[in-house]
């Protein structure tokens, strides 16, 4: 047996893999939301530092910090080697990519910025579009070509 550095992870055909994921979702979303609120508290102090040692530019940062830490922690969990947050972890799901590659960080990066974008337009409608999608898939699933399966 050889070893690849590039496996593939197809997403399984299985129904009982995307059983209840919809739910288990929103409990992550929760979940990685809380995640994310408290790891923006030490990176706004840490950006007030660096914004005295900046003479204040680092202040500009600011009303964007929210969705700098966010981007990093989902790029980072989902685009890492479990392919899960800390919330999805914890609600036992994970995401794969339709075409049998890993996520990387930065599909992990697009899939958030669709969700952000089409969530601010379409309100949480999109997730109506799980209950009458195959595989409960999302519509940024669907743009991206992801998929949400369960791992417990």
């Amino acid at each position: 047996m050889s070893y690849n550095p590039n496996p593939l992870y197809a997403a399984p055909e299985d129904w009982r893999a995307y059983s209840g994921v919809l739910s288990r979702r929103v409990f992550a979303f929760i979940l990685d939301y809380v995640i994310v609120a408290l790891l923006w508290i030490p990176a706004a102090v840490v950006l007030f530092f660096l914004s005295i040692l900046t003479l204040g530019l680092g202040f500009l940062l600011y009303p964007a910090l929210f969705v700098i830490v966010a981007g990093i922690y989902f790029g980072l969990t989902v685009g890492g080697p479990s392919q899960a947050s800390l919330g999805m972890r914890a609600m036992g799901i994970a995401m794969m990519r339709v075409d049998g590659r890993p996520m990387d960080f930065l599909t992990a990066i697009v899939h958030l910025a669709l969700f952000w974008i089409l969530n601010s337009v379409l309100t949480p409608l999109i997730l109506l579009a799980g209950l009458f999608t195959e595989r409960s898939r999302l519509i940024h699933d669907l743009l991206v070509g992801t998929v949400t399966v369960r791992t417990a």
